[in-house]
């Protein structure tokens, strides 16, 4: 009997990360999925369990705007799974005002960039003992909306910004996800692990939770067939299975064609990739001292 891949998704109780788990159930994997509230896990178990009544699955809790959170989370998913076949870093937020952590950071930058540093770091040994893992991060092409990187000067940065101006902050954090994908590859080089960025296009799941006409803007997008978060989800899915996609690595690729993007500037750039490596585990470990 196959043992069945085990796969790690954040951001799985709503959007792309709930399509992929239920696609990748009917392909036999095992879920261990992460969620902040038990209801909304509760109603994705049963949603999934309609579609694969055999599916197995698990949750595990806790605030990916808190970085001990995601060390706790990481850890026990780490002690529970010796062995992880794939890593889907998918959880993200669009913030249209500036909100503070307890721990002294911008949420955005936590959630966006921060959380899945820390956690695909914490499993790290779990994905190497897999011989052949993937790491998955889901980017946007909303990185070239950047403006200037500082670094480290934006990883910290907790100043006010507006709903128009929240699209550069969040369009850095997406940069910061593909540069940080391209160096995790280089540090990877050699385990077996391959990790891969992509781009998943315009989504309704991704307009913000927190704009009071999302909904009826969501239906009207649907209405008008755009904006379908299955092809987003369908892109994850190739980078997760096919074998194409194992000849490389720290790789940045497009919802659709499933072709690779040359990243923005300084996406690409080895010296500035390999310094935001650094200085985020600085900060990293000022935030969890």
């Amino acid at each position: 009997m196959t043992k069945k891949p085990i796969i790690v998704i954040t951001g799985a109780t709503s959007g792309l990360g709930q399509l992929v788990a239920i696609e990748m159930a009917k392909r036999g994997a095992h879920l261990v999925l992460t969620a902040r509230s038990e209801s909304r896990a509760e109603a994705t178990q049963k949603m999934i369990k309609e579609s694969v009544p055999a599916a197995g699955i698990d949750f595990f809790y806790g605030d990916l705007s808190l970085m001990k959170d995601v060390s706790r989370l990481g850890q026990e998913i780490s002690d529970a799974y010796p062995k992880i076949d794939v890593l889907l870093n998918n959880a993200g937020l669009h913030a249209f005002e500036q909100r503070i952590t307890s721990e002294g950071i911008s949420e955005m930058m936590a959630v966006n960039y921060f959380a899945p540093w820390i956690l695909t770091h914490t499993l790290q040994l779990s994905l190497k003992a897999a011989g052949s893992a993937r790491i998955i991060n889901v980017a946007s092409e909303a990185s070239r909306n950047h403006g200037e990187l500082k670094l480290p000067e934006d990883l910290i940065n907790t100043s006010d910004f507006s709903a128009r101006g929240s699209s550069e902050i969040y369009g850095k954090t997406k940069l910061l996800n593909i540069m940080f994908t391209a160096e995790l590859a280089r540090k990877f080089k050699g385990t077996g692990v391959i990790v891969h960025a992509l781009n998943p296009g315009f989504n309704v799941t991704g307009l913000g939770r927190e704009l009071w006409f999302a909904p009826i803007l969501e239906r009207v997008l649907k209405f008008l067939h755009i904006g379908n978060p299955r092809k987003g989800a369908d892109i994850i899915i190739r980078l997760m299975i096919d074998p194409k996609y194992q000849e490389t690595t720290g790789g940045y690729f497009n919802v659709g064609t499933g072709n690779p993007i040359v990243p923005v500037h300084p996406g690409g750039d080895k010296e500035m990739e390999n310094k935001l490596w650094n200085d985020t585990r600085l900060v990293i470990h000022q935030i969890t001292q």
